[in-house]
């Protein structure tokens, strides 16, 4: 459809209204506008639908000026504490917030809308489209969790994929093992499908990396979704995890545990090439309490390296 902007700010009007984006059924309160510019889909559930709002709203919101900011964080719930019933006890937070009376919370909640209908359009496609071509498919989302504290590191990974033609049958996936100076066998890694297809094929398509094939289900028309669930053991070779998308990414979310092994040093990989992989420079990431790092990235770009590198033989503490 061709998006415009009064749409989307009369679709934001009506979100912000009740509980915002923790509205239930939440689907019913999002129309056509919000769902174009914000890449929401009929098939989507509330928690689709609920993470897509939010993935796309905040980066909007808070490019906005300060009081705009908090006015709109309010007006939607998207600051946890203002997650209040009612529309009105919302405002009231983010006047008390600014030291403003409602009254003028209400009106830059209108403007602060009226700017982000705006930035929306300007995009001039769903925001959750990936920047780059594709052919064939590609990744909606990537969500991986890797457990480093385990005797074989084992890591989760929970893909949407798309498909950009029709007769989509199988997908090509692969993982890189590095390994200086030894080849990596197929007995190196370790594959379970837990839903989504069926392991198809493995070959090395390279010293260190070994190419997938995951037959589907049946083919994927163009649009079509795929949701994939698969489990991943191996030892890895060198201190760092990264995705490396041969197809367009347009998320990759990547949680790393390391337990009571925290390495001293801990850096982000964003849009880094290979050779980048094996050096420390980026910015140093701060683990939690339970050792653990999270990352997120947005249109990875095929080719390129994005994830967390780590110091290896030191310990933090």
């Amino acid at each position: 459809m061709d998006l415009s902007a009064a749409d989307v700010v009369e679709e934001l009007k009506v979100l912000r209204k009740g509980r915002g984006i923790f509205s239930t059924p939440l689907a019913d309160r999002v129309g056509p506008a919000l769902r174009a510019a914000f890449g929401i889909f009929g098939d989507d559930d509330s928690t689709a639908v609920r993470r897509k709002l939010t993935d796309g709203l905040r980066p909007l919101v808070e490019s906005l000026p300060e009081d705009l900011k908090i006015a709109l964080l309010a007006a939607f719930a998207l600051d946890e504490r203002a997650r209040k019933p009612f529309y009105q006890e919302r405002v009231h937070w983010a006047a008390r917030t600014l030291d403003r009376d409602d009254r003028t919370v209400r009106r830059r909640i209108d403007e602060g809308i009226e700017h982000v209908a705006a930035m929306a359009v300007s995009a001039g496609e769903p925001l959750s489209r990936s920047r780059f071509p594709s052919r064939g498919w590609h990744t909606e989302e990537l969500r991986v969790t890797l457990a480093l504290d385990r005797p074989v590191p084992e890591a989760f990974e929970f893909r949407r994929v798309v498909a950009d033609a029709d007769e989509i049958a199988e997908l090509d996936l692969a993982l890189t093992l590095t390994a200086p100076g030894d080849p990596v066998g197929e007995s190196d890694l370790e594959v379970d499908v837990f839903h989504g297809g069926v392991l198809a094929g493995r070959v090395m398509e390279s010293s260190d990396r070994i190419g997938l094939a995951l037959r589907l289900p049946a083919p994927l028309r163009r649009g079509e979704r795929r949701d994939l669930g698969l489990r991943f053991r191996a030892n890895l070779r060198e201190p760092h995890y990264v995705c490396v998308p041969r197809h367009p990414c347009e998320v990759f979310d990547l949680h790393v545990r390391f337990g009571d092994r925290v390495p001293g040093r801990i850096v982000r990989l964003d849009k880094a090439s290979q050779e980048d992989t094996a050096t420390l420079r980026g910015p140093v990431l701060e683990p939690d309490g339970a050792g653990e790092v999270h990352v997120r990235f947005r249109d990875l770009a095929p080719g390129f390296a994005y994830g967390i590198r780590w110091q290896p033989g030191v310990t933090a503490g």
